[in-house]
C-alpha cells in the first residue's frame, strides 16, 4: 500500500509547479548565451571595417543576416540582458552606446598618413653641398720653343698674362711641345671623376685686334676639332661683347650642343689671342652650372707687373 504512495511522490517530484519554473529559467539562459556569442562574432568582424558607417549600414556592408540588426539595437542588448538578470536594477549597468568600442582608425587612414608622410619627406629639397673652393692659376702664354712642361704656379706669377679660377680637387693635365705648337694650347684642367668637364686655355700670337664676332668663333674652330662638331651639331649659339674696367674688348659664347654645353671668353692683348673655353656634358652642366658659369667669368688677362704686385 505504501508503494503507490512512493511513486506519486517521486512523479510529483519531477513534474511539478517548481520543475517547470527552473527548466524556464535555463531556457532564457540558454537564448541570452547564444545571442551573446552571436554578438561576439560580429564584433570581432566589424573591428576591421571603417568606423565612420553607421552600424546597420555596415553590417549591410558586409552581408550579414538581418537577425544581426536586432542583435546590435540597443533594444535587443537590453532585453537580452534583462532576461538573463536576476534583478531589473542590472539592466541599467549597460552602455547606452555599445558599439563605441569600434571606434578605431581604420586601417586604410592608417596608410594613407603613411603615404602622405613619405611623401613630404622625398618631396623636401637635399641638403646643399658646401661651395668648393677655388684656387687661382696664373698662365704665361709662353711659345712651344720657351715652354718646359710643369712649373711651379708660384714661378709663373711674376710673368704671368692672363688668370682663371680651378675648382680644388681638379687636375692639370700636361700640354706638350707639339700640342702647344699647332693648336696653341696653352693650360688646361680637368674634373677627374669626369675628364670630359674641363677648363683649358688656347692663345695664337700675331693679332693685335678682334675680327667681328662671328668670324672669330670660326678661326677657333679651325684648330679644335671638338669645337667643330659642337658648332655643327648645336641647339644655339649665343654671343655677345662686353668691355673691362680698362676698356679691353671681350667676345663671350655660349654653345648648347647635342652633347656639351661650352662658354668661351675670346679677347687681344700684348699682340696675341686668348680664347678660354669651359665645357662640359650635359648632365655635369646641368649639375654643376653656377660652378661653370664662376670659372668662364673669372678669366681675365693681366700686366706682368700688376701679376707680381
Amino acid at each position: 500500500m505504501t508503494a503507490p504512495t512512493t511513486g506519486a511522490t517521486a512523479k510529483e517530484s519531477l513534474d511539478g509547479p517548481g520543475a517547470g519554473a527552473s527548466a524556464a529559467s535555463a531556457a532564457v539562459a540558454e537564448a541570452a548565451a547564444t545571442r551573446m556569442a552571436q554578438a561576439i562574432f560580429f564584433i570581432s568582424m566589424l573591428i576591421l571595417i571603417p568606423s565612420n558607417l553607421a552600424p546597420q549600414a555596415t553590417l549591410r556592408s558586409v552581408c550579414l543576416p538581418p537577425m544581426a540588426f536586432a542583435l546590435f539595437s540597443p533594444s535587443a542588448l537590453l532585453s537580452t540582458a534583462s532576461a538573463a538578470a536576476v534583478t531589473p536594477s542590472s539592466s541599467a549597468a549597460l552602455p547606452s552606446k555599445p558599439l563605441s568600442m569600434l571606434n578605431r582608425k581604420p586601417l586604410s587612414t592608417a596608410l594613407a598618413a603613411a603615404a602622405t608622410a613619405a611623401v613630404l619627406l622625398s618631396a623636401a629639397p637635399a641638403p646643399s653641398l658646401a661651395d668648393p673652393t677655388f684656387n687661382l692659376y696664373y698662365g704665361t702664354a709662353a711659345s712651344a720653343a720657351n715652354y718646359g712642361g710643369y712649373g711651379g704656379n708660384a714661378d709663373k706669377k711674376a710673368t704671368a698674362e692672363y688668370t682663371y679660377e680651378v675648382p680644388d680637387g681638379w687636375k692639370e693635365r700636361l700640354v706638350s711641345k707639339v700640342e702647344k705648337g699647332t693648336n696653341g694650347t696653352d693650360s688646361e684642367f680637368y674634373n677627374p671623376k669626369k675628364r670630359s668637364e674641363r677648363e683649358y686655355l688656347t692663345f695664337l700670337p700675331g693679332l693685335r685686334a678682334l675680327a667681328p664676332v662671328d668670324a672669330v668663333l670660326s678661326n677657333l674652330a679651325l684648330s679644335d676639332v671638338g669645337l667643330q662638331d659642337q658648332i655643327a651639331t648645336a641647339d644655339e649659339v649665343r654671343s655677345q661683347e662686353r668691355k673691362d674696367d680698362n676698356g679691353q674688348l671681350y667676345y663671350a659664347y655660349e654653345i648648347e650642343g647635342a652633347g656639351a654645353h661650352s662658354l668661351i671668353y675670346v679677347t687681344c692683348a700684348r699682340n696675341k689671342l686668348y680664347a678660354h673655353f669651359v665645357t662640359a656634358p650635359n648632365l655635369e652642366w646641368k649639375r654643376d652650372q653656377d660652378m661653370l658659369r664662376r670659372l668662364h667669368d673669372s678669366f681675365k688677362t693681366i700686366e706682368p707687373s700688376a701679376s707680381s704686385s
